[in-house]
């Protein structure tokens, strides 16, 4: 056995330090950056990372192809899908309000490995998404001028013929990319600032198709005639929403920018809603405008807005939607460039990523060096990669960061609250313990078997009752008292938090398994109905009862900040619904994905987990507390207790008569 014990004790301390949780100062509003964004700062953020391209292009793309009219419907849902995931967000801007997004919250609450690749799939995500857009912008750009840009090119500076490149180097997109990498480079004002003129202008020309479109409305576009209202039918709007999905992704600027906000305890929750709201409206009604305004079987999808308002006979309105699809576009191309770098900085300022980037400029209080080098590696991929090539890696990032942020909700939520002082756990004998009464006030108390002997007054019961009464109270991570008769023998000797970690690991694997039966299973998989039927009544019913398991622990209920309401069920829905989008994706998207995995390992293992700051933290000298022990005979003699990282104490005491009673006071050491 001991044997057993030694040879599996290096892979456990392995698995510990991959599971390792961040510690977060005691004082989170502690920064090097500078904390200078309002609420209107941040909804201004949140809607230009939302209300970009897709407002202009997705629209008419949606509603030709995969919709008709009821892209509406498609938009609805997409937007009641996307709102679960912002109320994961919301919870952690306004809790932990630290840069790094999905990647701190993963980090806080699952662990070091699985933060780390968050992260890593995040700057993969945010660069591709530059990227793309800056493509897209460089395209719309070049429609106007009859390809011009894109002739020239070809003709005298250069075009190739290479599988998965662009036939010709797009300087516009990488010109664009580099001067905007400057500007955000000057400071968060400076990039609040450019946001708001694009944001402004753009909703201004969001509220001009509104009231023009509505003037130009035929209702006839949405009868029969033309196909009706839902030509693809529910299929169709489904697959509509998957799509519609991807048009929000943008809300997460907010949460990367918390460390930068004033008041992210407020600002953080309302930005998060106001931007989401909006966002779905603009979608909504632009929907409702486009396909009023020219039957749905007859948009272009490259530029339905503008083309449609041209074939109306109005060639001015058609000239300032695209102005306003430039500035749409370049407000996320700034929300880009202004959230990938606060990543790369809170993954290297925590040792798992190069030190380099965690340097922030004493002037503009940004991490220079992070936006430099990720804006010119941005550019380089715009300049070289084809638009399609680029979107089709973008979804499967951010559908990961939503399901592991949704994941840390629950697991957080249902951690033990740890005690406020520093250094110390929750749980530990020197922070928790109560001061024995003295031998005047109390003789002979047996507090551990409940028994009460001898006492000098009926106020001295009182409140030892009292004291009784709130130990028995459950706290965060254990068995609701309601349940404690049916569930206590099956779950009572877990530590409080266990069973619903395993149980959040029991809902990520039952969402997969399901997603994959029902997307796959009568396909690919030709499975026949009876086995299909049975697979997915056998996942489905693992999936409600993990939900169960977590249901009837306790929750904490002292944080004073915003909480996702309605835990576990709205993470628990977020995470079903990215799984299911994740199943939609195409197996070149999961080939590459798998190979930036292993490219992340590789980083990871060979300097990350080496340079960890919670790995150097473990070596630090333990905690050390003095306790003095008074013994019978009234000599006080000094103990000390060292405080170990998992939260084991160590004393050191000299032999004493465990049967002696005794008083113990406790004085804390300044290290």
């Amino acid at each position: 056995m001991a044997t057993c014990q030694r040879g599996c004790a290096p892979a456990v301390r392995f698995c510990q330090r991959l599971n390792r949780l961040k510690t977060l100062d005691d004082d989170m509003m502690a920064t090097s950056l500078k904390r200078c964004l309002s609420t209107l700062d941040l909804t201004l953020l949140g809607v230009g990372g939302m209300v970009g391209s897709g407002l202009y292009v997705l629209t008419g793309t949606v509603a030709k192809d995969m919709v008709g009219p009821a892209v509406i419907v498609s938009f609805i849902f997409a937007g009641i899908a996307s709102l679960l995931a912002a109320f994961c967000y919301a919870e952690f801007g306004a809790r932990i309000p630290k840069t790094g997004s999905a990647y701190m919250f993963t980090y806080v609450s699952v662990g070091e490995i699985w933060a780390f690749l968050i992260g890593w799939n995040v700057i993969l995500e945010n660069m591709i998404g530059g990227a793309a857009v800056a493509r897209a912008w460089s395209g719309y750009l070049d429609s106007i001028f009859n390809h011009a840009i894109q002739n020239f090119t070809e003709t005298h500076i250069m075009r190739w013929d290479v599988p998965f490149l662009a036939h010709y180097p797009d300087l516009l997109a990488a010109g664009i990319l580099v001067v905007a990498s400057l500007f955000i480079s000057f400071g968060v004002k400076v990039s609040s600032y450019l946001n708001h003129i694009f944001s402004t202008i753009s909703m201004c020309i969001i509220v001009f198709i509104l009231i023009f479109g509505f003037m130009l409305a035929e209702p006839a576009n949405w009868s029969q005639k033309e196909g009706g209202f839902a030509p693809f039918g529910w299929s169709g709007i489904l697959a509509g929403s998957a799509t519609c999905f991807y048009a929000f992704v943008g809300f997460d600027v907010i949460a990367s920018s918390s460390e930068e906000a004033k008041n992210p305890q407020k600002a953080v929750p309302i930005a998060t809603a106001i931007s989401l709201g909006l966002a779905a409206a603009a979608y909504i009604l632009v929907s409702t405008v486009l396909t009023l305004m020219v039957p749905w079987h007859t948009l272009d999808p490259n530029s339905a807005l503008a083309d449609a308002f041209f074939r109306r006979g109005y060639s001015w309105a058609g000239v300032i939607v695209a102005v306003g699809s430039i500035c749409a576009m370049n407000t996320v191309l700034l929300c880009n460039l202004f959230s990938l770098p606060r990543i790369v900085y809170a993954m290297a300022e925590d040792g798992l990523f190069f030190k380099i980037f965690a340097r922030v400029h004493p002037t503009t209080k940004v991490p220079v060096n992070a936006i430099l080098v990720f804006g010119v590696l941005m550019a380089t991929m715009a300049l070289i990669f084809d638009l399609e090539a680029l979107v089709q890696f973008l979804s499967i990032g951010t559908l990961l960061a939503y399901t592991f942020v949704a994941a840390s909700v629950i697991v957080l939520r249902f951690q033990p609250e740890k005690s406020s002082s520093k250094g110390t756990s929750s749980t530990s004998p020197v922070t928790n313990a109560e001061p024995s009464p003295a031998p005047s006030e109390c003789q002979n108390i047996s507090e551990d078997s409940g028994e009460l002997k001898q006492y000098e007054s009926f106020s001295d019961k009182l409140q030892l009752v009292e004291r009784q009464k709130t130990r028995e109270r459950r706290g965060a991570g254990q068995l609701r008292a309601y349940w404690e008769p049916y569930l206590g023998r099956l779950l009572g000797n877990c530590e409080p938090g266990e069973v619903v970690a395993l149980c959040v690991l029991g809902l990520i694997v039952s969402s997969v398994s399901l997603c994959v039966v029902v997307v796959f299973g009568l396909t690919q998989m030709q499975l026949p109905l009876w086995s299909f039927a049975t697979l997915v009544v056998i996942f489905s019913l693992a999936y409600v009862t993990c939900m169960a398991l977590i249901w009837v622990h306790e929750p904490q209920t002292n944080t004073k900040t915003f909480q996702v309401p309605v835990v576990p069920l709205t993470p628990g829905a977020s995470i079903l619904i990215n799984v299911f989008l994740m199943m939609k994706l195409s197996p070149l998207t999961w080939i590459r994905f798998t190979i930036w995995i292993v490219v992340g390992l590789f980083v990871y293992f060979s300097y990350g987990i080496w340079h960890s700051k919670e790995g150097m933290r473990e070596l630090q000298p333990k905690d050390m507390a003095a306790r003095y022990v008074v013994l019978p005979s009234g000599s006080l003699v000094e103990t000390v207790e060292s405080v170990q990282p998992d939260g084991q104490v160590d004393t050191s005491a000299p032999h004493m008569n465990p049967s002696a009673a005794t008083t113990t006071e406790e004085y804390p050491v300044r290290r």
